[in-house]
């Protein structure tokens, strides 16, 4: 049965109906070039039924299969190959990951709709790469009448791809179809506003729903309500921003003495002061609820991070490096940030707490190492450790050492490793530095493939096999033929930059002119020792393979060099390409690229953000954000959601627009807004863009951005704010500008620079000399 399961040197005339029926999962070896040139499309179409079944191809494989299927002139004798209506199309069961964007093109509408409700295809969706995807939406949102329809029957595994613009549930909605999808948050902040207008029982919404809760809608809630809306996010355990967090400490701060803290959400206490808390509370029921918040909401080492660590040492009277197990428990998430002097004074105390965290300093790792090392906790050397003990360490695996590993017995580790594979999601980099550490520090060169290693399907089929071949023996062992028909498999694997560069030596000898798209594609971790050398010489256009390649991409580096060679090559900038490009490389593309982005790209994708890019990329796409909205512009808070993600483009008028309608702008973005763009408005238009989040300009005071707004305002103006800003206009000077030379384009600080004149004392002066000359 091997040979006929895609190993080198199977033969052709091996395959009939009878053996692929009988694969089973098997089929997935199958090679692209077994599936073109071995397999008659009479003996594809008689195996339909039991290919459609196989979970996992990979899209090259599965359209290779389509594609002979639809191209042979049996299809026309065959009437459920040609997709005439929805059972047709369902037929195609997990094939269906091989449509293309193009073929889903000529099938109608209402076929996708009728194949949809079928739930054993709808789940089959899932697996479609993300072009196919919107392209399925697209067809759903012609074939339903209205937003009602498209939600009903939309699988969850499209959701997603609904542009946010068509998300307006108007006056009538079913509630149960919206709360029962997984909505992005982004999503989730367009439905938010409608939905909690008219659903008097907040409890009766979703996680997924109240995810959406938006810093406008909460700050115009009624105590009482606002109140409910806290509770119940809390009770469901709703995951939140930093920026809807923010805005809900406001507001909580504002509605009154705090009431119910239990059912607050746990993360909002991330927000608070322990003064803020009720009275009867001591410093100790603070910090256990910070404690048991989610940090990892604030960045490493923000100030906000450092003070809530600084508040819990100092309330707990912790003046040494000497970290009880109480107050380690009491601590709770915050002993993530205790530093490497403390792990290595009383890390014992806290080593199962370290486990949780989710990443650590090069001094906080090397501390920890050392601990494990030395045998001094409660786990003992790692040469005595079990299964069990490698259970309750599984969240400092990945910053193992070399020596650690070693330690370990290999009759325990590998096992418990495949093990706890197959139930984690552990990052492919951090497996390969686990790979990396187990293996010997001398590796012998070796003549031909050891008659032990020689590569099996088993072999492939195991994701742990980098851990079975050093670098020279998958030199030996592993041929030109199995690399390029497994290459997607073996891409994904967790070898060591040692290995993939074995597997680079081998695709460069194999393509000496450069890698055609279906190699590139499946690059995998491949692509992480690319050079941007090795990039240039690549040739592709495919959104696929660009999407592919960007969510594997090392850094950004690699990542500009391979939208260019897209770009270069004739590449769309549609919407599934610019969620794919999204705010980290949407600032690497040229401006001629940017104006090629149409209106409706910009309407159909997911969300943007482009904060950080150039002044000139945010001036070329504002006004095509505005355009492409310009449906929705008078309906807040949704128009305000959809631009937002623009808004850094948009000139001053627009910024006054928007601080009519009480949009409650977070600081974040405040800060993002073009500067000659701010310099426009007073401190009145500030205080209604701003909202409750008007108090930020008095903590972020000295920011270079925002010192630059306030030096341009009149004292009597900003004292108006009642925030305490100082650095203003006096009364009786004013303003004369003056062209700065040599200003660069988009550069943070203000073209102009303000010269003060006090008139009323040169008028003065004035009168007494023309009154002594006289």
């Amino acid at each position: 049965m091997d040979k006929v399961a895609g190993l080198p040197g199977s033969q052709c005339d091996t395959f009939s109906p009878a053996i692929l029926n009988s694969l089973g999962q098997k089929a997935l070896r199958l090679s692209v070039q077994q599936i073109e040139n071995c397999i008659p499309g009479s003996v594809l179409a008689s195996s339909l039924p039991s290919l459609s079944k196989v979970q996992g191809w990979d899209p090259e494989q599965a359209g290779t299969i389509l594609e002979k299927l639809f191209s042979s002139g049996y299809q026309l004798r065959v009437s459920y190959l040609q997709i005439q209506d929805g059972q047709s199309l369902a037929a195609l069961g997990s094939l269906v990951v091989g449509l293309s964007h193009t073929s889903l093109e000529s099938i109608p509408a209402q076929v996708v709709l009728d194949a949809v409700k079928v739930p054993s295809f709808a789940k089959q969706l899932e697996t479609m790469p993300p072009t196919v995807k919107t392209a399925f939406v697209e067809k759903l949102v012609a074939a339903t009448a209205g937003f009602n329809d498209l939600v009903k029957y939309t699988p969850d595994g499209l959701v997603q791809y609904i542009p946010k613009s068509l998300l307006v549930p108007g006056d009538t909605f079913n509630i149960q179809d919206l709360n029962d999808k997984p909505w992005t948050p982004e999503q989730a902040e367009m439905l938010f506003s409608d939905i909690i207008k008219r659903v008097p029982e907040i409890h009766s919404l979703s996680p997924s729903i109240l995810q959406g809760v938006t810093c406008a809608v909460a700050a115009n809630m009624d105590d009482e309500r606002f109140q409910q809306l806290l509770s119940v996010l809390g009770q469901k355990n709703v995951q939140l921003s930093e920026e809807q967090l923010s805005c809900l400490a406001k507001k909580v701060l504002l509605s009154g003495p705090l009431e119910d803290l239990n059912n607050y959400p746990k993360d909002l206490f991330l927000f608070l002061r322990p003064s803020d808390l009720a009275a009867g509370e001591n410093c100790k029921e603070y910090v256990t609820r910070v404690g048991k918040a989610n940090i990892g909401v604030l960045e490493k080492d923000s100030p906000q991070r450092k003070q809530l660590l600084s508040e819990g040492l100092a309330c707990l009277d912790i003046h040494d490096l000497q970290v009880t197990k109480e107050d380690a428990a009491i601590l709770g998430h915050l002993v993530c940030d205790l530093g490497a002097d403390y792990i290595t004074a009383s890390g014992n105390n806290f080593l199962t707490q370290l486990n949780q965290c989710q990443s650590f300093t090069p001094e906080q790792i090397k501390a920890i190492q050392t601990l494990l090392s030395s045998g001094r906790t409660s786990f003992g050397l790692p040469s005595t450790w079990s299964p069990s003990t490698l259970e309750e360490v599984s969240g400092l695996l990945h910053i193992f050492d070399h020596s650690i590993l070693q330690s370990i017995p290999a009759n325990v580790l590998k096992p418990w490793l495949k093990d706890f594979l197959h139930h984690s999601h552990m990052p492919t980099e951090q497996l390969a530095s686990v790979v990396k550490n187990l293996q010997p520090s001398r590796l012998k060169r070796s003549e031909g493939c050891p008659a032990d290693k020689t590569i099996t399907p088993e072999v492939l089929d195991d994701e742990l096999m980098p851990l079975d071949y050093n670098n020279e023996e998958l030199r030996q062992c592993l041929n030109d033929t199995t690399l390029q028909a497994n290459l997607n498999k073996i891409s994904s694997y967790a070898f060591t930059e040692e290995q993939l560069l074995v597997l680079k030596e081998k695709l460069d000898r194999i393509y000496p002119t450069g890698y055609p798209d279906s190699v590139i594609r499946d690059m995998g971790g491949i692509l992480s020792i690319m050079t941007p050398e090795d990039i240039k010489k690549w040739k592709f256009n495919s959104p696929d393979t660009l999407i592919t390649l960007l969510d594997n991409a090392p850094n950004d580096e690699v990542a500009r060099g391979i939208i260019q060679v897209y770009g270069k090559d004739g590449g769309r900038f549609d919407g599934a390409v610019l969620d794919a490009v999204g705010g980290r490389y949407m600032c690497s593309l040229t401006q001629d690229q940017l104006k090629t982005i149409t209106e409706n790209a910009i309407k159909s994708a997911k969300t943007l953000n482009i904060g950080g890019c150039p002044q000139t990329t945010k001036v070329i796409l504002y006004p095509k954000a505005k355009r492409a909205y310009s449906d929705r512009h008078n309906e807040f808070p949704a128009y305000y959601n959809l631009i937002k993600p623009f808004l850094g483009g948009a000139p001053g008028d627009d910024l006054r627009a928007l601080s009519k309608n009480n949009v409650n702008m977070d600081i974040n973005t405040f800060k993002g807004l073009r500067n000659d763009a701010v310099m426009e408005l007073t401190p009145t238009d500030v205080r209604h863009l701003l909202g409750i989040n008007l108090e930020e300009l008095k903590t972020q005071q000295n920011d270079p951005f925002i010192r630059d707004w306030i030096v341009k305002q009149k004292q009597s103006e900003l004292d108006s704010l009642a925030l305490g800003l100082r650095g203003g206009i006096p009364d009786g000077y004013i303003v004369v500008p003056r062209e700065e030379k040599n200003q660069t384009s988009g550069a943070p600080r203000a073209a102009t620079i303000a010269h003060l004149l006090h008139l009323f004392p040169a008028f003065l002066l004035t009168l007494s000399l023309a009154s002594f000359l006289s």
